[in-house]
This record gives C-alpha cells, sequence and structure tokens, in this order.
C-alpha cells in the first residue's frame, strides 16, 4: 500500500515567524505533539511540545519567541507514493512516530502518524515499527519523535 492511502491529508502547519505561543494554541487546538513548519507549501522544519519546552521555555523564552528560533530543520519525511512498508521500518529505524509526507516537488501534502499505519496493518509491521522506536538509546530522538 503506498503511503498515499494511509496518511492524514487534512495536516494543519504554522509557519517560521509564528509565535511559540502560536504554534502551540494550535497543537492544543488539534491534540497534537508536533506541526510542521511551511514557509508557503515548503516543508522548512518541524516544532514539537518538546521543542518548545527544551528549546524555548527552558532557556527562559517567553511565548513571542519564534517557531523559528525553536523548530528543527533537520526533517525526516516521506514521499507520498512510497510503499507504506519500507516506511514504517524506516520509522522503527530512525525512532520516530510521524513524518511529514511530501510530494516529489518536496511540497507537503500529508503526515503519516504510527498511528494510521496500525491502523491499516496487516502484517505486524506497525508493532516492530514501535519496538524499534521504544528502545532506548541513551541518547535524545530528533523533534519529530
Amino acid at each position: 500500500m503506498k503511503v498515499s492511502d494511509m496518511m492524514t491529508r487534512d495536516v494543519r502547519m504554522t509557519h517560521p515567524g509564528d509565535s511559540i505561543e502560536q504554534a502551540a494554541r494550535m497543537m492544543a487546538e488539534i491534540d497534537a505533539g508536533a506541526v510542521p513548519v511551511a514557509d508557503g507549501d515548503r516543508l522548512v522544519g518541524m516544532i514539537t511540545d518538546r521543542d518548545i519546552a527544551i528549546r524555548a521555555v527552558a532557556r527562559g523564552m517567553g511565548p513571542d519567541a519564534t517557531v523559528e528560533q525553536v523548530m528543527t530543520r533537520d526533517v525526516k519525511y516521506c514521499y507520498a507514493d512510497e510503499d507504506s512498508g519500507d516506511v514504517c521500518r524506516n520509522l522503527g529505524d530512525i525512532q520516530l512516530r510521524r513524518l511529514p509526507v511530501v510530494d516529489r516537488d518536496k511540497r507537503l501534502v500529508g503526515i503519516l502518524s504510527l498511528g494510521d499505519l496500525a491502523l491499516n496493518d496487516g502484517d505486524g509491521s506497525a508493532g516492530a515499527a514501535l519496538t524499534g522506536i521504544s528502545r532506548h538509546t541513551g541518547a535524545t530522538t530528533g523533534a519529530t519523535g
């Protein structure tokens, strides 16, 4: 099955110049811990609730700090036309629970979560990915974890 068949298409995005307060409110509204950061329709980063806590609040930044100041720029992503089984295995390897989905022009078209994969899992690969994601490495993983 292709990623495009499983992904969530209705994705809310924030922008680099938005405040972290705006990003946090959006996360609360949609009950999500991570939001893609877009410049136009181009994916330029991800911001998570953890980014806000660790990179902003813990460093004394206020609610007016910008998303750009604390977002993760090195974003892992997958393509809409990729095989979902391959992406699921990759999630476990890189220890992430969700990935932005882009088209071949790298325009954001959706987001794929471990939950999306579990709902369509016919071969147990979502469980294997969760095992990989949950393994303790002693290091902090990327912001989209």
